[in-house]
């Protein structure tokens, strides 16, 4: 696996501090936060793996056969959680009580 990476990528609304490859599993890692942190995740639509710490906060993004999608498509989707403040959710929720 190469060495966690210091660059900075942007995916939608994160920035992705810390980042690492493992050539040989074709599995790119990107974190926001500690790894560690991460204790909770769940599979996005496109197969790749999002973790959250214990607060629900997003840690990580793991993006499996990294190589092998881009080599195939020249991009790769993926869908990050979006978060909606209560402000804009509260009158629905108020709406159907």
């Amino acid at each position: 696996m190469s060495e966690p990476g210091l660059l900075e990528i942007q995916i939608g609304p994160y920035t992705f501090t810390r980042s690492s490859y493992d050539p040989r599993g074709d599995v790119l890692y990107l974190h926001l936060a500690d790894p560690a942190a991460g204790i909770e995740g769940e599979e996005t639509p496109e197969g790749h793996l999002v973790r959250y710490d214990a607060a629900g906060t997003l840690v990580g993004v793991t993006i499996l056969g990294a190589r092998r999608i881009l080599d195939r498509d020249g991009a790769i989707t993926i869908t990050l959680p979006q978060r909606v403040e209560a402000a804009v959710i509260a009158p629905a929720l108020v709406q159907a009580s």
